[in-house]
């Protein structure tokens, strides 16, 4: 199993992309009143069939041919259920694919979200292709970051120039703590 949830998120944002999404949208909502920690993946990728989603938390199956199992789903679906949680996966082919996973936040279970800001920046830096829309709420107060406007911003100079870079690790690492307060999830 991973040892912290960011690398689940990192995993499923990666199958977003190997399914050719061109806009993956990530949300994560802490909420102490609830109880609950909330990651939402959702995708403009090609989709799976209802037999696929039916067996995409099964280990020994995988639509890779470069190796037979795929673990990243089913560790992911195993850790929400193991805080007192949920999983849930929804997909129509053409149309893309949503992962949500609640976790129970105080479950002495419930791993670490981890590092999320690392996540989200080895996103947006290694698939400059794809937009991603990152949601991040703790308790109502939240930020957003949007590569789509970003893109508008900077006028086709990379995510990866080491200023841009730079910023996007900044402006996510800032964001988080601001709305977390100093909290950790």
């Amino acid at each position: 199993m991973m040892p912290e949830i960011s690398l689940n998120v990192l995993d499923v944002a990666e199958n977003s992309t190997r399914a050719g999404a061109s806009l993956v949208t990530i949300t994560v909502e802490a909420d102490t009143s609830k109880d609950t920690l909330t990651i939402v993946i959702d995708d403009n990728g090609c989709g799976m069939t209802p037999e696929q989603v039916e067996h995409v938390t099964d280990p020994f199956f995988t639509t890779r041919k470069t190796r037979r199992v795929g673990l990243g789903v089913p560790f992911f679906k195993l850790a929400a259920e193991m805080s007192g949680g949920s999983f849930s996966i929804t997909s129509e082919p053409g149309v893309g694919t949503t992962v949500t996973a609640v976790f129970g936040l105080s479950h002495v279970d419930r791993m670490p979200l981890g590092d999320m800001t690392s996540t989200m920046h080895s996103l947006i830096t290694m698939h400059e292709d794809t937009d991603f829309l990152y949601r991040y709420t703790y308790d109502g107060d939240s930020f957003e970051l949007s590569t789509a406007e970003m893109r508008e911003v900077l006028g086709g100079v990379s995510f990866n120039e080491p200023e841009v870079s730079q910023y996007i690790r900044e402006f996510l690492r800032e964001n988080e703590a601001e709305v977390t307060r100093g909290r950790t999830i």
